[in-house]
């Protein structure tokens, strides 16, 4: 498939903004002004201030002898960049791929997304309503290059969409600045009486760049499509993605389910025919004021299974304020695994209970958080703090069996905490402990089993633990660090039995 890109030339881009936020200075001339070695110079203009006569980079007192009464707010360099960058996400609805270009532009890749608005046309005409409507002049053109629809949004006299393979026609008519060169280069073309591109688009290579240098050379064949221009999106590119343009605003969750449902369809067929299963999906409403409605799911394993999916959607979708409208959904899987037809059959009904477990921890991890669910694996160590590891996905298998010789806690604390102790002779249980704040009274105890620190490792004092169990029935696993030879031992407790 050919590429297709849109450029969209914001005429008056910052003065359109200030206009915007403060309606008091629209329609009327203004400028934005900054000093530039030792003097005041126009940085950018309004509409009606260009209709006057004035121009960017023109001296600010030359501005002011055209329109004495001409109003000059101060120019924020950073200003332009930081809109065109606002403007490239809200754009990111009509496609996953855009950039910006500055001082004033922004450039799309709409390869195979204008079909969702009807045709390239229509696609166009929607994206210039919404800009114009927000209140910025604007221009646009979609062509094969990047280079032919800069130039053609800005100095085009033609449709503003050119049909594939005749960018080289519409470019021959417009001026040889259309083609993104340096001015000491336009001014050697304007001497020798250059003044469109069809005067020398054909003219031999060695020609131009003996005359003109390398950049002219590089830009011309950037705007024919002989080399290839790459652009850096604002954000990253996201493989498997699905959209869906609504032909009405949807404000129900009845509309935002169907709405799911068919994109779930769409991407999972797309994961089936590559061997894949998603680890992460993302969905996303664009409503029509602007704003994005997204949530996100997780799985424990690779999953294309649609009912199961939509399951741990649901969850969330009552959190998706749908405002005035969503008028765009999208649906994106930026983590993928792959997944053979064998692992799928495993959501098969009355299969393995290794997919009834899968999908009752995604359901959890829905509702409480991916981080409120951990799986615990046995560690080829001997002190408890090392002994077991995190398992990364319900797939992974443990190097070594669970030890069975001496029970161990279920709930097995990160670091010991000190508590206070009440022991009657030395190697025996204690009768009392305290545990912020809280005495606890042993009814029974069971111990000591002795643990010395792998040596290899680190030094250190040994542990003497003891199970115990106090007059409410709860059982904990306390130690002594080091023999009661040593300088006042301490105690501590370090897990809880179920």
């Amino acid at each position: 498939m050919s590429r297709r890109y849109l450029t969209i030339w914001f005429r008056h881009l910052t003065t359109d903004q200030l206009a915007i936020r403060k309606p008091e200075l629209k329609g009327e001339p203004f400028v934005l002004a900054a000093a530039e070695r030792g003097r005041m110079v126009v940085k950018a203009c309004s509409a009606a201030a260009t209709k006057r006569g004035i121009e960017t980079g023109m001296a600010l007192a030359d501005a002011r002898a055209i329109l004495p009464d001409l109003d000059v707010l101060d120019n924020h360099p950073l200003r332009a960049g930081k809109l065109l960058r606002a403007l490239a996400e809200w754009s990111l609805r009509y496609t996953p791929v855009a950039a910006v270009d500055l001082p004033d532009g922004l450039i799309l890749d709409v390869s195979g997304c204008t079909h969702l608005w009807g045709g390239e046309d229509l696609y166009l005409r929607e994206i210039l309503t919404k800009l114009r409507s927000a209140g910025y002049e604007v221009s646009a053109a979609i062509a094969d290059t990047i280079g032919a629809a800069w130039a053609i949004s800005r100095f085009g006299q033609i449709s503003a969409v050119v049909e594939p393979g005749d960018h080289m026609d519409a470019l021959r008519s417009l001026p040889p600045a259309a083609l993104r060169l340096e001015a000491p280069v336009l001014e050697r073309l304007q001497k020798l009486g250059l003044y469109q591109v069809r005067s020398f688009i054909n003219m031999p290579a060695r020609v131009l760049r003996r005359r003109f240098g390398q950049d002219l050379l590089t830009r011309l064949d950037q705007a024919l499509g002989r080399t290839t221009e790459r652009i850096e999106p604002i954000q990253a590119i996201v493989p498997y993605q699905e959209r869906l343009p609504a032909l009405e605003p949807i404000r129900t969750a009845t509309g935002i389910e169907i709405a799911l449902r068919k994109l779930l369809d769409q991407i999972c067929q797309r994961l089936f025919r590559e061997g894949k299963g998603m680890r992460k999906a993302v969905f996303k409403g664009y409503r029509i004021d602007g704003k994005i409605q997204q949530i996100e799911i997780g799985t424990n394993q690779p999953v294309r299974n649609i009912e199961h999916l939509f399951k741990l959607f649901a969850l969330k979708i009552a959190t998706i304020a749908p405002g005035l409208g969503i008028e765009l959904f999208v649906l994106e899987a930026p983590v993928t695994e792959d997944l053979s037809i064998q692992q799928e059959s495993l959501w098969a009904a009355g299969n393995q209970e290794n997919s009834v477990i899968a999908g009752l921890l995604d359901r959890l991890a829905g509702r409480f958080g991916a981080g409120a669910i951990h799986r615990y694996l046995p560690d080829q160590h001997h002190w408890p703090e090392r002994s077991i590891c995190e398992a990364k996905s319900l797939e992974e298998r443990p190097a070594i069996n669970w030890p069975e010789d001496q029970p161990r806690p279920v709930c097995l604390l990160p670091r010991p905490e000190p508590i206070q102790v009440t022991s009657p002779i030395p190697d025996y249980p204690p009768m009392l402990f305290i545990y912020k704040g809280k005495v606890h009274k042993i009814r029974k105890a069971d111990g000591p089993e002795r643990i010395e620190r792998e040596w290899w490792i680190e030094q250190g004092l040994i542990r003497d633990y003891y199970r115990v169990e106090d007059e409410q029935g709860a059982r904990y696993w306390v130690f002594r660090s080091g023999q009661y030879k040593d300088d006042q031992p301490e105690w501590f407790i370090h897990g809880f039995f179920a």
